[in-house]
């Protein structure tokens, strides 16, 4: 089962839960968040779970009975349209209901536009990070200092991507900082070999002086 629909407050959850139940919709309910104890009720995220090939039930079921404080309700339009351009933030649900909204108020997104945003999107996802250059003298110095801390430094400027919604892969920094990483990483190993290499002449020294 894969996420449907996420919610802060229980009850939202439960009643949703609800009507998936009557309407023979196999969910299930998590609740918690990612690195936090569900415990704690005051941080607790409550996610239905579903079949994605009850997707398109559970959409036409809830697009067309929609609850009068449903929270998309009160979106602007131009709210609205930042949901359907930037679609991988949000919930399929959410997506379809906001083309929904928009197109009562005859401001529908056609198909093509709707492509075009989906492109514009992932060019802009695509673009990597501003040059880290905090993370690139913290990595050299750290390098000569600490050669491991430095390099994980620069094993992460070298080698980070992120994954965007169309399941590609690119690099999260620029060319330059990748290629600092890469320095980072000859020089913190450097430090690293002549860090073992005086720890084990220093042992050899210590232990045959106790003979």
């Amino acid at each position: 089962m894969v996420l449907y629909q996420k919610f802060n407050v229980q009850n939202d959850a439960l009643e949703l839960g609800r009507v998936l139940n009557e309407n023979n919709i196999e969910y299930k309910l998590e609740v918690g968040k990612p690195g936090f104890d569900p415990a704690f009720v005051f941080d607790a995220e409550y996610r239905i779970l579903l079949n994605e090939s009850d997707f398109e039930k559970a959409n036409g079921l809830f697009v067309s009975n929609i609850p009068e404080d449903y929270y998309l309700l009160t979106f602007s339009d131009d709210e609205l349209l930042e949901i359907i351009t930037k679609r991988d933030e949000w919930n399929d649900f959410d997506f379809n209901l906001a083309q929904k909204l928009l197109k009562e108020r005859d401001k529908e997104v056609n198909p093509e536009l709707v492509k075009l945003l989906e492109k514009q999107r992932l060019d802009s996802l695509k673009k990597p990070e501003v040059s880290q250059k905090t993370w690139i003298y913290a990595g050299y110095i750290l390098g000569v200092v600490s050669g491991l801390l430095g390099l994980f430094i620069g094993l992460s400027l070298m080698s980070s991507k992120k994954l965007l919604p169309n399941g590609e892969k690119v690099y999260s920094y620029i060319e330059s900082d990748r290629k600092h990483g890469l320095y980072i990483v000859i020089i913190s190993s450097i430090m690293l070999l002549i860090s073992v290499g005086v720890q084990l002449i220093s042992s050899i020294i210590l232990h045959s002086s106790l003979f």
